[in-house]
């Protein structure tokens, strides 16, 4: 196999910037890292009523990481550490010549694994060791040194990666997702992913190679506007990128039915590092990453060690931040946080995907959002980690499975999801989420708003084709012929179509209305009454539903520019007028399901041409049987 390496990293250390060095250091620690100093342990998951219980609680993995490495006489410093759940309340110490520092602000983060950020005031010149501490327990130790400043201090120092990822990496990098979407509910969304990168109160990497990176003041700012297959990549590079690991992406075909997608040459950044660290490397490097990256490179085999991913098994902790699902139908979106279930509100698995137009979005687990099948697809869909890059004798090397499940403090290697039957992966999915069983009307109203946020959405989706042909009267996007190209090509159609995400909100809707009749056939998932009948708690919940439904509305912009509101139930009423309602070359009434001969149809101004409504037909079936097909 062909490597080919790419421009690589240098570390900045400026008087009034911030550099960053990743230090990890662990007792009694064992694993396949470069370091040895990474402690973890196997993973198992139990629920109980309402949290879960995992073996990680027991073997944590402990990392340190400080801001600057060696910060200068007075300058303020950072701690981020991961550790086992004591870490949420007790307080990293850092001892030193100025006897113990105490920090000025924490912040932290209740999701394997539990981290924490502590803020400190600058303290004279000397050694210091920054402590976790796991109860009465000395967990992890690291020296660093406030240095005096001096010429050498304001030299800007290149150096090529000399580590590669081992488990503190993998916890720091969870963290720090985490960390960047923590507190964004569901309706939280950005034009581009740099938007999100910019926020200096979520991003502990906030401009800390003191370039002016993340600035959009800066002329050096990055530009990051990733599509959903690129997106996970593109987290991926930006946190190896500020740590200085190495990255990697596989140039992978497309695969088809019968024969997954495979891996082909491996391109690496990192390792080398023939340039200065400048912006610009960087950002030409994501573009050519976004050109390499596509649909078929997360739907690889499961078990080819070859690929840029591995599966994960359906526990609560292996499932964490950063972990990356591919649906079967080449969607991919990201975990960035879980809410626990409590007494007042179900639990919540939050992901974050990105759309062609360049739109980030948070998004929940649900059928609506997460589809899963293996059957008839390209490629082995699920739950996915980024394989790690080690380093040895300074040459990459991907991690095997063997290394994954043997190695404490990775995310094990498992085959869990292979040929996994999709109801069962739902009701897996749905323990997790709510290891207490859920009352049925909460959970009716839960789904409700799941599908009112999909839809607005949508809005966005159906309002950026309407900007495009007011900028352009008079233009037809091209359609290209079959349903696979249909649901699969590039270009404007697929920047203003929505066959993928019309086919998902078919599935939420029918899950909303179904959800009535599935209580109805399965009390025992659910907390019902022992005097309630099936079918007493059925029209209970058809009730709710009818008056909910009609509660809840959206808001389009119409073809003359009004306002025309739809309430869920009507968009209920009108589920197979979505299934020929993703042509952007249709205007918004039809885009939106508008009854033949309505006022509101009447309004139209604009209509596919007999060609392609001709192909919109033959392709009605696959959004008939909720089904996509094979791409």
């Amino acid at each position: 196999m062909k490597v080919r390496p790419e421009n690589g990293f240098n570390f900045h250390r400026l008087i009034s910037g911030v550099i960053i060095v990743i230090l990890l250091n662990c007792t009694g620690c064992k694993g396949n890292s470069p370091s040895g100093e990474q402690s973890g342990g196997k993973m198992s998951a139990t629920s109980t009523d309402g949290t879960l219980e995992t073996d990680y609680d027991n073997h944590p993995v402990y990392a340190i990481l400080v801001l600057p490495e060696n910060p200068l006489p007075g300058e303020p410093f950072r701690v981020v550490s991961t550790g086992g759940k004591s870490i949420l309340s007790e307080k990293i110490e850092v001892r030193g010549g100025a006897g113990t520092l105490k920090s000025v602000q924490s912040k932290t983060g209740d999701c394997i694994p539990y981290w924490r950020l502590d803020n400190f005031a600058g303290a004279p010149a000397g050694k210091y060791k920054a402590i976790i501490s796991d109860g009465n327990k000395v967990a992890a130790v690291r020296e660093f040194e406030i240095q005096q400043s001096g010429p050498n201090s304001q030299l800007s120092v290149s150096r090529k990666s000399d580590k590669g990822w081992d488990s503190g990496m993998e916890a720091i990098y969870s963290a720090w997702i985490n960390a960047l979407f923590q507190g964004f509910g569901e309706d939280a969304s950005w034009p581009a992913l740099h938007e999100v990168t910019r926020n200096k109160n979520q991003n502990f990497l906030y401009n800390c190679l003191s370039l002016g990176e993340d600035d959009p003041n800066s002329r050096n700012s990055l530009i990051m506007q990733p599509d959903c297959a690129d997106n996970p990549f593109f987290l991926r590079a930006y946190f190896a990128w500020k740590i200085g690991l190495p990255m990697a992406y596989h140039i992978c075909d497309r695969g088809y039915v019968g024969h997954n997608p495979r891996a082909g040459e491996w391109i690496t950044y990192g390792i080398n590092v023939p340039k200065n660290n400048r912006v610009s490397d960087f950002n030409a490097f994501l573009r050519r990453m976004k050109d390499g990256v596509q649909s078929g490179t997360a739907r690889t085999g499961l078990d080819d060690q070859n690929s840029d991913y591995y599966p994960v098994s359906l526990r609560r902790e292996s499932l964490r931040p950063g972990v990356v699902f591919a649906d079967p139908y080449g969607h991919t979106l990201i975990i960035v946080g879980w809410i626990r279930q409590t007494k007042e509100h179900p639990g919540l698995l939050l992901s974050v995907d990105a759309q062609p137009d360049g739109t980030v979005g948070i998004k929940r687990f649900w059928k609506g959002n997460f589809l899963f099948n293996t059957t008839e697809v390209v490629g082995e869909p699920g739950f996915k980690a980024f394989r790690p890059i080690s380093l040895e004798n300074g040459a990459p090397r991907l991690m095997q499975n063997k290394d994954l499940t043997d190695s404490e403090g990775f995310i094990p290697f498992s085959l869990e999801q292979k040929k996994m039957k999709s109801d069962l992966f739902y009701h897996t999915m749905e323990r997790l989420i709510n290891p207490r069983p859920l009352d049925p009307e909460d959970a009716l109203l839960d789904l409700i708003k799941a599908l009112h946020e999909q839809l607005q959405v949508r809005i966005t989706s159906v309002a950026n084709g309407e900007e495009y042909f007011n900028l352009h009267p008079g233009a037809v996007i091209p359609m290209p012929s079959g349903a696979a190209a249909i649901f699969q090509s590039g270009g404007q159609w697929e920047d203003f179509s929505t066959p993928n995400r019309d086919l998902r909100l078919l599935i939420a809707m029918d899950a909303v209305s179904g959800f009535p009749d599935l209580v109805a056939a399965n009390p025992g998932d659910f907390n019902i009454s022992g005097l309630s009948s099936a079918e007493h708690i059925r029209k209970k919940l058809e009730s709710i539903l009818d008056k909910k439904s009609n509660e809840l509305s959206i808001t389009y912009t119409g073809s003359d520019g009004s306002s025309q509101k739809l309430t869920i139930g009507e968009i209920l009423k009108r589920r197979e007028a979505f299934e020929m309602a993703y042509n952007p070359n249709d205007g918004p009434e039809i885009r939106w399901g508008a009854p033949e001969k309505s006022e509101e149809r009447n309004r139209c101004r604009r209509h596919v041409s007999a060609s392609q409504l001709e192909k919109m037909q033959a392709v009605r079936k696959w959004f008939s049987k909720r089904l996509h097909p094979p791409t």
